[in-house]
């Protein structure tokens, strides 16, 4: 069992890594974002059901939906998946970014390009609630649904990619790793006071652990280190509840979902790996957003990967 200390210790050694780096630790172990064509084994279904609503469009809370209202694993399944990118830093390369560091750092102007794209393709963002709401009880979205997520809790993705995101009317989820919560440095990060302007501003706000450590290695306290009491902070800066989680690495394993459910989480988010086929809420897939992609192989890849 992992005590605090030693959390702490490892903690300080991941991240002074990750900086030294220019990582934010995000990625898939194995993924590859090079500028080339994704491929999963994601089925090929039909479009959402749509209506004219977008993320500011106000979606039920999860907990007034009745349970006789969920739909079951099948009928989850069964449904059109809606296309949810992910994002890392927002900022240019520096000349010590490694190859590898630069898949997952989107320059600014190609961040701007990718969210110009998408606005003059149709798209419309949503919410972890109106994709919840959807998968359980079919309500219907936006047309052209996408859900745009940001990890970690990097200063760049407040400084940088909200202001572009807002000149679209697009909103955000953001899932907040709460060890460097105004921590400061090399890679700066979003202190409490930005985390609740965010939720104010009516992004929502998602737990992405207390440290980024593996959940399919969770034993012990690491589960109330990890997962609780990063919920509890989170829901003390914004004064909403947190409902929303995205693995480390987007890493997970069949014994982690039902914890992650019985510590108040109504649904999960993954990476490109398929999704459970029990517990599909908390295996929601996302693909990151290559760094070194042009904006037409993200469109290409995210039409791709979930078609």
């Amino acid at each position: 069992m992992l005590t605090r200390q030693t959390f702490s210790l490892v903690t300080g050694i991941c991240l002074s890594v990750l900086i030294a780096s220019g990582l934010t630790g995000c990625q898939s172990e194995g993924s590859n974002t090079a500028d080339s064509t994704a491929t999963t084994n994601a089925p090929k279904t039909e479009s959402a059901p749509a209506v004219k609503t977008d993320a500011s469009t106000p979606a039920p809370d999860p907990s007034r939906i009745p349970a006789s209202k969920i739909a079951d694993a099948a009928t989850i399944l069964a449904r059109p998946q809606v296309p949810v990118l992910c994002y890392h830093q927002i900022r240019d390369w520096r000349s010590s970014d490694s190859k590898t560091a630069k898949d997952y750092i989107i320059p600014t102007a190609a961040f701007k390009e990718q969210m110009q794209m998408l606005a003059d393709s149709g798209y419309h963002t949503i919410l972890p609630d109106q994709l919840y709401a959807y998968l359980t009880t079919g309500a219907p979205l936006p047309t052209k649904p996408i859900m745009l997520t940001f990890d970690d809790g990097d200063l760049d993705q407040y400084e940088t990619a909200v202001p572009i995101l807002e000149k679209h009317g697009f909103k955000g989820a953001f899932f907040i790793m709460t060890v460097a919560i105004g921590r400061r440095g090399k890679q700066p990060y979003m202190d409490k006071a930005q985390i609740k302007d965010l939720s104010d501003r009516g992004h929502a706000i998602g737990a992405h652990t207390w440290d980024h450590h593996n959940v399919k290695k969770y034993q012990g306290d690491d589960w109330k280190t990890q997962v609780e009491e990063p919920k509890a902070k989170l829901e003390s800066i914004t004064g909403k509840p947190v409902r929303y989680f995205a693995y480390p690495f987007g890493l997970w394993n069949k014994q982690a979902l039902p914890e992650i459910q019985k510590r108040g989480y109504v649904a999960a988010f993954s990476l490109a790996d398929k999704r459970d086929d029990q517990m599909p809420l908390y295996t929601i897939r996302r693909i990151i957003a290559g760094g070194q992609w042009k904006a037409k192989t993200m469109y290409r890849n995210m039409i791709q990967s979930f078609d």
